[in-house]
């Protein structure tokens, strides 16, 4: 790949990627070299990259940069509070904000590959095809952890609402 062909691919998904890093390890910073990393392999790396599947491929890229961080602290990294307050400060309502807060936790709380596929889903909008290929699943068990992940988030809302 050629420096144009990356600079546009750069500023086609730096976004997307960020974005990415951010909801999986929960930390700006850390999301920021993420993504940094994940361009940098995606430019040095051997094989051909292909226009259609690129999203998907920096995607997979992050997600293994985000597990190789965790084991390396020989922890699971999650969601911190830094990502609750990312709503703009003085016109958000209280309510709003732990509502937030209270979803940022039920997605740390799902396995990472629900949470994963969930996030490129409705985030990102990538096809079941897409999150299956970053995510080394079929795509049965791609719309398996999707549905899976939207009912725990959907039971949080209702327990939610339910309480005084």
């Amino acid at each position: 790949m050629d420096r144009v062909d990356f600079h546009s691919l750069y500023e086609r998904h730096a976004k997307d990627v960020h974005r990415f890093a951010l909801y999986l390890c929960g930390d700006r910073s850390r999301a920021e070299d993420v993504a940094a990393e994940a361009f940098a392999r995606a430019w040095t790396g051997s094989g051909e990259i292909r226009a259609a599947t690129v999203k998907a491929y920096l995607f997979t890229i992050v997600r293994n940069l985000v597990r190789e961080g965790a084991r390396r602290n020989g922890r699971e990294e999650g969601l911190s509070e830094s990502v609750a307050d990312l709503r703009p400060g003085p016109a958000t309502s209280a309510d709003d904000r732990l509502e937030l807060r209270a979803v940022l936790a039920a997605l740390q709380r799902l396995p990472e590959a629900d949470r994963a596929a969930l996030l490129m889903r409705a985030q990102d909008g990538m096809s079941d095809r897409e999150i299956a290929a970053a995510l080394g699943l079929s795509v049965a068990a791609v719309r398996v952890r999707i549905h899976r992940a939207r009912l725990a988030l959907s039971s949080l809302k209702i327990r939610e609402e339910r309480k005084p």
